[in-house]
């Protein structure tokens, strides 16, 4: 199957697809095509309506808003991109545990679950981030604890399905060790939603992340990020439009892209919801 062909036939995957690829490049390629370094400051400038030489205007200390908009896309696509990987590493490895292991500890390691569950994602990680401190490293892995039963449920759940399927049990007759038969077996079957799971959540931490810095916890100053000019673009709004309305649009769209992305990719991988087109 051609997932890429199948995805740009569904309702919303062909810009999905453009907005997902289009966010990767720009965050790749920041340095290269960014017209202005994204802390350069030029007081002269200050809140400049677009133009030829700033095509996007400026901000309240006369920085490029178009270069920085730039270098927030590598900001929100880094963090996003390393909360998932370390909660998806993190969440399956207790789910596929859980789910392999004695009742007891699939008790405790449920029981974690929903404790962390059992609070709104923003609410947790705004508590958690107030807790130890602002910050970029912060709020990767504070975040990143959030996310961590979202992987894990789903996770124990696809294993507990396929951990009596035949394939399983002949190869332990076969004498497989488990961590063969988790390798090569259990991950495989299960790894296809979680994917999806995984590009559903994306836009989620991107939000958090934005929030968190709009409100002075999440990435600090001077380092570029949506959040943080959403705050500036806030706090100059009666002065210039420019800085919030544009930092607004690049959150719309880069959470929208990857969710269209996930629904898609949803419809495609899952064949009970596979729709002939």
């Amino acid at each position: 199957m051609n997932v890429l062909a199948d995805l740009s036939r569904r309702p919303g995957g062909t810009f999905a697809l453009f907005a997902v690829t289009l966010l990767c490049l720009i965050a790749i390629a920041a340095p290269l095509i960014a017209p202005y370094g994204p802390n350069a400051i030029a007081p002269a400038n200050r809140l400049m309506d677009p133009s030829l030489q700033h095509l996007l205007g400026t901000d309240h200390l006369g920085r490029d808003i178009l270069s920085r908009l730039i270098f927030g896309a590598r900001v929100a696509l880094g963090i996003s991109l390393s909360v998932i990987a370390i909660s998806l590493t993190t969440g399956v490895t207790l789910g596929i545990a859980s789910a392999l292991s004695l009742r007891a500890v699939d008790f405790v390691i449920v029981g974690i679950f929903d404790v962390v569950t059992s609070f709104p994602s923003i609410i947790l990680a705004l508590a958690l981030v107030a807790v130890f401190g602002p910050g970029l490293g912060n709020v990767v892995l504070l975040v990143s604890i959030v996310f961590i039963p979202h992987f894990g449920r789903v996770a124990r759940a696809q294993t507990i399905a396929i951990r009596n399927s035949p394939f399983i049990e002949a190869e332990r007759v076969l004498g497989a060790e488990p961590w063969r038969v988790i390798l090569h077996h259990v991950t495989p079957n299960i790894i296809g939603p979680i994917f999806v799971l995984a590009c559903m959540d994306i836009p989620v931490v991107i939000t958090i992340e934005a929030g968190l810095s709009f409100l002075g916890l999440g990435v600090r100053p001077p380092l570029a990020s949506w959040g943080n000019l959403l705050n500036d673009g806030y706090t100059y709004l009666d002065q210039s439009p420019w800085l919030a309305t544009f930092s607004g649009l690049a959150l719309i769209l880069a959470t929208l892209g990857f969710a269209l992305l996930g629904e898609a990719l949803r419809d495609t991988l899952d064949p009970k919801l596979r729709k002939t087109l």
